[in-house]
């Protein structure tokens, strides 16, 4: 299916080169990754030797500013290789776009260039116990004492947080002001009342850590403030709006991925006699899997190209994108398992880890119950 014709010469050519090194290199881990839930180190280091970090990041502080395109076409391809990878790989552009977008100078030079080369990573977190779906009521809170913010509270759902040297987190200097208290600060690991909390155990994307993070008495620089007070929530908006159609990628990959491996158990597979490709049921069933796929990564490639193109506003099509992804990649894996029937359902085959991958899709980056509201919004202006 040629769907690559509105991409540039440059963008084919480093999907290609990704989708090369995920399926050599990437895929045949993948289910190592999963059942032994192990940190995929080795394949983020090679995606950082192949210059793959830095895809968002300007080209003065490493990267190769070919923007969120680009970026979602990488995604996808190591999504389809093995969804772990590709979670940790796209929370690099959460965490690490809120610093190309309103970092100063001198946090630009210390930071992206090492996430560019993949030296070190990244992580986003916005979540708490009480304020998931509800952002702006976020309580970590942030008291300025000097030259330097004290912080204390929880955060929760941190993907990556156990692995990345530098975090873009948000607490509130008031929580009086609800979301105009909310500001963003670069919190690193090694800073006095860091500490990492529990580690879940998940479903799907085990190789992905996700930690809680306690903040007590935690000491931040003022010079590690993300942007002035009260910009966090726009700023986390906005990055969101930028990684959402980075998440679609994903749930795209992975439901490529699915696809591809129903047809192909399809073609080999004989039942009464004959290929059960040949059943007319079956056939409309990876029509209608064909078509999710395919729609989906249309989605997600136009909500990415307005956020390259410097929309005002990308809030209703990365919305859009998100979230009629990955509910196409829930539905595309769960009709993959019934492809394979008994099989399926083992982990023989890797169509049961595709749809345990998949769920997450629509749960992070706003559930998609979030993302319907989003929309409704945006499409009647309240």
């Amino acid at each position: 299916m040629r769907d690559d014709f509105y991409l540039t010469d440059e963008q084919r050519g480093m999907r290609n080169f990704v989708r090369s090194i995920a399926r050599d290199r990437i895929a045949p881990l993948a289910a190592h990754v999963d059942e032994a839930e192990t940190y995929p180190a080795e394949q983020l280091e090679l995606l950082g030797e192949q210059g793959l970090m830095g895809l968002y990041i300007p080209e003065a502080y490493g990267g190769s500013a070919m923007g969120t395109l680009s970026f979602c076409l990488a995604v996808e391809e190591i999504a389809w290789a093995c969804a772990s990878t590709a979670v940790i790989y796209l929370v690099q552009y959460a965490g690490g776009w809120p610093i190309v977008a309103a970092g100063r100078e001198e946090q630009k030079r210390r930071y992206l260039p090492r996430l560019a080369s993949g030296e070190i990573t990244a992580a986003f977190s916005l979540s708490e116990p009480g304020a998931g779906s509800d952002a702006a009521s976020i309580s970590t809170r942030a008291v300025r004492k000097g030259d330097r913010y004290v912080l204390n509270g929880v955060k929760l759902w941190v993907t990556n947080g156990s692995q990345a040297s530098v975090v873009t987190l948000f607490a509130t200097v008031d929580r009086g002001r609800g979301k105009g208290g909310v500001t963003a600060f670069l919190v690193e690991p090694t800073f006095p009342g860091f500490a990492i909390g529990k580690l879940e155990r998940k479903m799907g994307i085990r190789g992905s850590p996700t930690v809680a993070l306690h903040l007590t008495d935690c000491e931040v620089p003022v010079e590690n403030r993300l942007g002035e007070e009260g910009e966090g929530f726009k700023l986390a908006l906005r990055a969101l709006d930028g990684s959402r159609p980075a998440v679609g990628a994903e749930a795209v990959g992975i439901a490529q991925a699915a696809l591809d491996a129903a047809v192909a158990y399809a073609k080999e597979r004989q039942q009464f006699g004959q290929l059960i490709a040949s059943f007319q049921g079956l056939q409309f069933m990876l029509a209608d899997m064909a078509m999710q796929v395919h729609g989906a990564r249309l989605l997600v490639h136009h909500a990415a190209s307005l956020v390259d193109r410097g929309a005002a506003s990308t809030a209703l099509e990365s919305s859009l994108a998100k979230c009629f992804a990955a509910d196409a990649a829930m539905k595309v894996t769960t009709d993959a398992v019934q492809v394979f029937g008994g099989y399926g359902y083992t982990r023989e085959y890797p169509v049961e880890r595709f749809m345990r991958d998949a769920k997450i899709t629509q749960i992070y980056e706003g559930t998609n119950q979030i993302q319907r509201l989003v929309i409704a919004r945006e499409l009647t202006g309240r």
